[in-house]
């Protein structure tokens, strides 16, 4: 078998368990191929937990899940130094982040000190703890979620951590088909289906294969110019219209830039091609834009949010 298709059967086998979700299960395999965290926002229920540590199951690596909490310390996610009196000696003892695959569950319900630690983590791939600094394995992906419904007592992400996640996914309620498939699976009727997991287990290094594959992607110079003219956009948007500039504070960053076209790159390789497609570009558009634009005041008010700008984008930015 080809990278393509180690990578083609893990995400099969996901969607067969993780149902009515396809939107997470591409985030999650995009995320992985693109060498970056997500943050997922969805209600209770979702499957989020179980995506995560179903790719998990199915891939080599370690997994570990943190109930973020007001009292948690940045210690209790990367680890400290224990003292051990037979050597009198401290001796540090890892952290949870000190795994293949993170989900910070909860995250914006932490203070900043521990939001900053994992910062530290996703950014540098490493923690520093007693003034020494412990790197962190080549295969590290973070996915922290959100609860959209209750936000008593959470503390919102700065800006700069949100732009360190690649992508953020909105997910929402099953339909009814779905949610019947979902129904006879915890009834057990649907068992022998649901328990489909492919036939070997992805190695790291077949994921770095495939990282390799997917920059090698061949993006062409209007495509390239057509990520580059939709980040510009955003941060001179007096261009494509008065009200598009009076809805936008501040625009994305070039980490932007590089998140769009790695997601992109991801996502033409995942559907079998060898170059990338304007249709690639915006099918990730949303995803890696949506935490990344600061919208004012007005346009709040007046019923925009990001979403519906990045659609605007979308129709005014000329497509090569």
């Amino acid at each position: 078998m080809t990278t393509r298709d180690n990578i083609t059967a893990l995400q099969n086998a996901l969607q067969e368990q993780i149902i009515g979700q396809p939107n997470l299960v591409n985030a999650l395999i995009i995320g992985l191929l693109a060498d970056g965290h997500l943050l997922v926002e969805g209600a209770p229920g979702l499957a989020k937990t179980k995506a995560i540590k179903t790719l998990a199951d199915n891939m080599e690596g370690d997994f570990q899940r943190i109930q973020f909490t007001p009292d948690l310390l940045p210690a209790d996610i990367t680890g400290s130094e224990i003292y051990r009196a037979e050597s009198g000696e401290f001796v540090f003892q890892k952290g949870p982040l000190f795994n293949n695959l993170v989900l910070a569950d909860e995250i914006n319900r932490a203070p900043a000190k521990v939001q900053s630690a994992l910062l530290e983590a996703m950014a540098e791939r490493q923690v520093s703890v007693a003034g020494t600094t412990y790197q962190l394995d080549d295969l590290f992906l973070v996915m922290a979620t959100q609860n959209p419904i209750e936000q008593e007592g959470t503390y919102p992400l700065p800006e700069a951590q949100l732009d360190r996640f690649l992508m953020h996914v909105r997910i929402d309620y099953p339909d009814a088909e779905a949610e019947t498939k979902i129904l006879r699976l915890a009834r057990g009727e649907a068992q022998s289906q649901a328990a489909q997991t492919i036939d070997e287990i992805l190695s790291a290094q077949s994921i770095f294969d495939a990282r390799q594959e997917v920059l090698a992607l061949h993006l062409s110079d209007r495509v390239e110019e057509y990520i580059i003219q939709l980040i510009m956009a955003t941060r001179q948007p007096q261009g494509y219209g008065d009200d598009l500039a009076s809805w936008l504070e501040f625009g994305a960053s070039p980490r932007g830039t590089i998140a769009l076209d790695r997601c992109a790159r991801a996502h033409a390789w995942l559907a079998g091609r060898d170059y990338v497609s304007p249709d690639d570009v915006q099918a990730v558009l949303h995803s890696v834009l949506r935490h990344r634009l600061i919208v004012s005041f007005d346009a709040e008010a007046s019923g925009m949010n990001a979403d519906r700008i990045i659609n605007e984008l979308i129709l005014r930015v000329p497509v090569p």
